[in-house]
């Protein structure tokens, strides 16, 4: 993908280890590619649970789960990647060709079953990614909240918006 401007939005880092939830904040150019995420992730060497979570330009979002050999992703509208290179990345990765340019149905493309492990069925999830009336931080509150991890969001959240 080609390089490009800097994208609107935020990722944060989850980790679980020891029974306790800790999030913080990725550096923006990781909403460029998911490639950068995927790094980012790794190199925070955790034992336990971690996963990214991506809200890009307010339009969509990503989930990124380093795994060996690779990463469970999970992109929250497929259409996103006819404008956005880390949602092209995204489908390039799933092997999965981008919709056609009329298509406007919002899907999801990835692993649903991304977080199924830390206390969210994949059938919650496509509810939250199906509820086109919220916004996409929203989204990512209401999953964090669902896994036990909201209090941890909402303050690296707070921080992010000072």
């Amino acid at each position: 993908m080609t390089v490009q401007d800097p994208v609107a939005g935020f990722a944060v880092a989850v980790v679980r280890e020891d029974g306790r939830w800790r999030c913080s904040p990725l550096d923006r150019p990781v909403l460029t590619g998911v490639d950068a995420t995927i790094t980012a992730l790794r190199g925070l060497r955790s034992p336990g649970a971690c996963f990214g979570m991506c809200n890009v330009d307010d339009e969509f979002f990503v989930l990124v789960r380093p795994v060996p050999g690779g990463a469970d992703l999970l992109l929250s509208d497929a259409a996103a990647a006819l404008d956005y290179d880390i949602a092209a990345d995204v489908l390039d990765l799933l092997r999965i060709e981008p919709p056609d340019e009329d298509d406007d149905e919002v899907w999801p493309e990835g692993n649903l079953a991304i977080l199924e492990d830390l206390g969210l069925p994949e059938g919650e999830l496509l509810v939250i990614i199906e509820e086109v009336d919220l916004y996409p931080d929203e989204q990512l509150e209401m999953i964090a909240q669902r896994c036990g991890f909201g209090d941890q969001l909402a303050g690296v959240l707070e921080k992010l918006d000072t």
